[in-house]
């Protein structure tokens, strides 16, 4: 069970915090089951999921961990789909995101990059998805290493001398 200021990835909307752990404040919910109330890193809002949830939970990579991932950048493999259709595309990158890995969002950014670079216009739904995969990426990282958000990036380019 997680603690009210744990940081933790929720599913596929990236870096959460445990902000209270209590009985859903609606009319008409049980009072005896607790939930979490998530509060996203990026984005507005808050979540609720049961404190007995299925759904994938799982503590942050510490800065060791951060650091060796980064160094393995280069070698990480780029998830490209060979299937131009569209549903095949969506259905590859869904696959990829619920692995729930910050190898598979750097896997996922990297063939989008290349996706992106072979074709002359960029596909918005091809943005998206990268942009969503950066921020999952960036916001564990820069909770791991203690830096902000913005400054994810470029402390990547550096170190790996991109």
């Amino acid at each position: 069970m997680y603690e009210i200021g744990d940081k933790i990835i929720y599913g596929e909307s990236g870096v959460c915090t445990v902000v209270e752990i209590a009985p859903l404040n609606i009319t008409g919910a049980p009072k005896d089951k607790l939930y979490y109330y998530l509060s996203p890193l990026v984005g507005t809002g808050t979540y609720y999921t049961p404190v007995e949830s299925t759904a994938f939970m799982r503590s942050l990579i510490s800065r060791d961990e951060a650091l060796a991932l980064i160094d393995a950048i280069p070698g990480i493999e780029p998830a490209i789909c060979n299937d131009n259709r569209f549903n095949h595309v969506d259905a590859f990158y869904k696959d990829m995101f619920r692995l729930h890995t910050c190898e598979a969002m750097v896997s996922i950014i990297k063939g989008l990059m290349l996706r992106t670079q072979d074709k002359k216009s960029k596909s918005s739904r091809a943005e998206a998805t990268m942009k969503r995969a950066k921020d999952i990426l960036h916001g564990e990282l820069s909770v791991a290493l203690d830096i902000d958000f913005k400054d994810v990036e470029p402390f990547i380019r550096e170190r790996i001398g991109a």
